[in-house]
C-alpha cells in the first residue's frame, strides 16, 4: 500500500489542522462496505452493513450526502440531520438495497466555534464506529457506541473484557437508513494544542485494543505515518473486518483566548445541550 499523504489546512493565524485518513478492504471481505469523507471542516467514518452491495451503497449514498452539504458551507446539526434524512431516502430507493439491514454506522467531527467564539470539536455518533481523543498521552474514548453489547455492559451484566467475545458483538442498535433516521448523539470537545483525533471504523478496533492505538500514535507523529501504520497492524492481527481511520493533529502556533493555558484542568468533553 503506497503511503497516505498528510493533508493540512490553516483555519486561523494561529490554528492549522494537519489529518490523513484511510480505507482498507481487509483480509477476509470480498468488498469494503466502509466510507469516509475527510475534508475541512468535516471528517466522518461510515461502516455500512447489509447483503450484497448494500452495506456499500449506504455508506456511501450517507458520505456523498454529507460531502453536498460541505460542499453547500452550512454545517450544523440540523443541516447534518437534512443530509442524513436524504441519504436514509436514497438508500431505500436504490434498487440493490432489498436487505431489511441494510445501512451504515456514522461517527466523526466538525469544527466550529462556541457561544463565546472559541473553536470546538462537535462529535456526532450513530451506531459503533468511535471518535478517540489523544490528549497529554492519553486515549480517551468521546463516542459511545450504540450496540447491544454497550448496553449489557451499562447494566452490569457483563465486563468489558467479556465485550469482545460475546455473541452480539456485532450487532448495533443504531443506523443511518436501517429504518427511520435516529438524530446522532452530539459531544463537544474543546482544542488544545497537540491533540489528535482518532476516528475508525470497527475493523481497527477488533484488531487494536486502545493501547495499541496509543503505541502507534506515539510512534508516528505525522497523521499519515500514524493512520499506515495503524491498518498495517490491524491487517497483520488478522483483518477480519474493513477497516477505516483518519488521524487529525490540532497545531496552534501562539497563545490567545481560544488555546487553553497551560496546566488548564477544564473537564475534556462536555454533552451538548440540546
Amino acid at each position: 500500500m503506497p503511503e497516505t499523504t498528510t493533508q493540512t489546512h490553516r483555519v486561523s493565524d494561529d490554528l492549522q489542522l494537519a489529518w490523513a485518513g484511510v480505507t482498507d478492504r481487509g483480509r477476509r471481505r470480498e468488498n469494503n462496505q466502509d466510507a469516509y469523507l475527510a475534508k475541512y471542516p468535516l471528517f466522518v467514518v461510515a461502516d455500512g452493513m447489509g447483503g450484497h452491495a448494500g452495506g456499500e451503497i449506504a455508506s456511501q449514498s450517507t458520505v456523498a450526502r454529507l460531502e453536498e452539504m460541505v460542499d453547500a458551507g452550512e454545517i450544523s446539526a440540523e443541516t447534518i440531520e437534512a443530509a442524513l434524512r436524504s441519504a436514509v431516502a436514497d438508500i431505500h430507493s436504490h434498487p440493490e438495497t432489498t436487505d431489511e439491514g441494510t445501512g451504515t454506522t456514522l461517527t466523526g467531527i466538525y469544527l466550529d466555534r462556541d457561544d463565546d467564539g472559541a473553536w470546538r470539536w462537535v462529535v456526532l455518533n450513530i451506531g459503533d464506529s468511535r471518535v478517540y481523543l489523544e490528549r497529554d498521552d492519553r486515549l480517551i474514548q468521546v463516542t459511545t457506541d450504540h450496540s447491544v453489547v454497550q448496553e449489557l455492559i451499562a447494566s452490569g451484566k457483563i465486563s468489558p473484557e467479556e465485550a469482545d467475545g460475546h455473541p452480539y458483538s456485532n450487532v448495533i442498535t443504531r443506523a443511518v437508513g436501517a429504518s427511520e433516521l435516529v438524530p446522532p448523539d452530539y459531544v463537544g470537545v474543546d482544542l488544545h494544542d497537540q491533540d489528535r483525533l482518532i476516528i475508525c471504523s470497527d475493523g481497527l478496533t477488533k484488531e487494536l485494543t486502545d493501547y495499541g492505538i496509543l503505541h502507534f500514535l506515539r510512534e508516528n507523529p505525522d497523521p499519515g505515518a500514524a493512520v499506515d501504520a495503524m491498518v498495517d497492524a490491524a491487517l497483520e492481527n488478522g483483518g477480519r473486518d474493513n477497516v477505516t481511520l483518519i488521524v487529525l493533529r490540532v497545531l496552534f502556533s501562539s497563545q490567545d483566548a481560544e488555546r487553553p493555558a497551560a496546566g488548564d484542568s477544564s473537564s475534556t468533553t462536555a454533552e451538548i445541550a440540546e
